[in-house]
């Protein structure tokens, strides 16, 4: 460091700080695929290293698009069906919590971003680097498992959308397969860049708009009652199951693995602090952005379910599978039938999160792992690791519309219990001066972020007890289930130890050299 306390050829960040390391390390990204953002080669002096550039619209658009692709996970297949049911079963009455769940989603989701950015290593990386070897391995299985679990859904949910726009002739099973092809569209874009690949899931989300607004505008619900949902916030012990299913299934354990490698597609230069806040301030409008329009979408699907079936005799039974025909029923043919409107939202959604699926699945295998693979036989294991237990299930439960309904009570217990293992590391992560260097979290973001992980944790645990209450039979199933239970219970104990262990007053000490302004 120079006698004017500007550093000259440190990086920014403790993580950067050690010798060149023995073995060549995993990336998200070669330097060769990430975007040049206009301005990143401009020379800055000395004087002003931490000064944050002004804003700029072309670079807002050459941020925007990871924000995108993770918002994709708020409008996955399993999110639409709590849609639909929280519209079906509580009405207008559940959106403030739509509206506030998006809100602790896009926390969670910049959190990840910032440790991404501000590291240059996504969390699964990080996790390999900060945890021992038997933390990490669990903390891998649980992730892959979390994966799997969703990665299911959405494929079902493709299935079941090309199962409506063929009138039936095509099998779930066949739907799978189908499907299963994605990997191929996902290797051919990655061929011709990151912005290509945005673009493809641009125009998804697109479909997914246009679909759920079409079936908005032929359903005309009450604008009135949409706005109080909004605004005044009502629960009560009927909904309480719809409104805990909200909030659950929109944090996904994949996406926070997912965004935070997602960011690093874009050139930073984090030997200069400006540089790094200028990409967080970026990243955050454009994140804000994604998920106010996947807001809007997941409104689109409530009140349209809302209006129709709210009060009648089959919102209690309407699900993913016959949503189709009961919206046929209820709004008939129209200009373009809507049960076809309701079949090409429903593809777009689960096509564009089962690519993402495939996209996330290659960061936590390379990230915990290390492993050094060509990106087409990563792509080809992970899509294998979903296919084909999803084939196996089509085939099982493709017998009746119970089955699968029972099938997705049991993915989303397996969502549920993997939330934590997802939200910890990261809040250790963020908070750790070590890692983060002056990006660290401070105490009051801390704070609120805590209280929202321990909502969302709490929450799905309640979706857990609700499950396991119901569905415990006998004494020998009963001692498994709290066998298992109390290992769980222990492992989050330990992970939060973790996090409590790097308290910022022991992180100065711990610390090595890091490049700070000078205060």
């Amino acid at each position: 460091m120079a006698g004017n306390g500007i550093p000259q050829e440190q990086p920014l960040l403790a993580s950067f700080q050690e010798e060149e390391e023995e073995e060549p390390r995993e990336t998200a990204y070669e330097s060769s695929e990430k975007i040049v953002v206009v301005g990143i080669d401009e020379s800055d002096s000395e004087e002003n290293w931490g000064r944050v550039p002004p804003f700029s619209w072309k670079k807002l658009w050459l941020f925007t698009g990871p924000g995108f692709l993770m918002s994709i996970a708020f409008l996955d297949p399993g999110n639409i069906e709590g849609d639909l049911q929280a519209g079906a079963i509580a009405g207008y009455s559940l959106l403030w919590l739509l509206l506030w769940a998006t809100a602790m989603g896009l926390l969670i989701q910049l959190l990840s971003a910032r440790l991404g950015v501000a590291t240059g290593k996504h969390l699964a990386e990080l996790c390999r680097e900060e945890y021992p070897a038997w933390a990490r391995i669990v903390l891998w299985v649980m992730a892959e498992l979390a994966l799997i679990g969703s990665d299911i859904q959405e494929v079902i949910g493709s299935a079941i959308a090309i199962r409506i726009l063929s009138n039936g002739v095509v099998p779930l099973w066949a739907g799978v397969v189908i499907t299963a092809l994605d990997c191929f569209i996902f290797l051919f874009l990655e061929n011709y860049g990151v912005r290509s690949l945005e673009a493809f899931f641009a125009v998804l989300i697109g479909v997914m708009a246009i679909s759920f607004a079409w079936m908005f505008g032929e359903a005309k619900p009450s604008g009135k009652e949409l706005l109080l949902g909004i605004l005044v916030p009502k629960l009560s012990s009927r909904t309480i199951q719809q409104a805990v299913g909200v909030v659950g299934c929109l944090i996904m354990p994949h996406n926070v693995f997912l965004h935070s490698a997602l960011v690093q597609s874009r050139q930073v230069d984090r030997n200069k602090k400006g540089r790094v806040q200028e990409a967080l301030n970026y990243y955050s409008i454009e994140s804000t952005l994604a998920l106010i329009v996947s807001f809007i979408i997941n409104i689109f699907v409530t009140t349209v379910f809302a209006k129709g079936f709210y009060g009648s005799e089959l919102a209690n039974s309407i699900g993913l599978v016959n949503a189709g025909q009961y919206l046929q029923e209820t709004y008939g043919g129209g200009l373009f039938p809507i049960l076809y409107i309701w079949g090409i939202g429903l593809l777009a959604a689960g096509q564009s999160s089962t690519i993402t699926g495939t996209y996330a699945g290659q960061f936590i295998m390379g990230g915990f792992l290390n492993l050094k693979l060509k990106k087409w036989i990563r792509a080809l294991i992970t899509r294998s690791c979903a296919i084909i237990p999803t084939i196996i299930v089509a085939l099982i439960f493709d017998t009746s519309e119970d089955s699968l309904d029972v099938l997705n009570e049991w993915l989303n217990v397996l969502q549920s219990v993997q939330i934590p293992f997802a939200l910890i590391p990261l809040l250790c992560l963020v908070s750790k001066e070590q890692i983060m260097g002056t990006f660290r979290i401070g105490a009051v973001l801390k704070t609120v972020s805590w209280l929202v992980a321990a909502l969302v944790i709490v929450i799905n645990g309640y979706l857990l007890m609700e499950f396991f209450s119901s569905e415990v039979n006998g004494p020998m199933f009963g001692a498994v289930v709290g066998a298992i239970t109390a290992a769980y219970v222990a492992f989050v104990i330990y992970l939060i130890g973790q996090a409590i262990t790097f308290l910022p007053w022991q992180c100065v000490t711990q610390q090595k050299t890091i490049a700070h302004p000078e205060s």
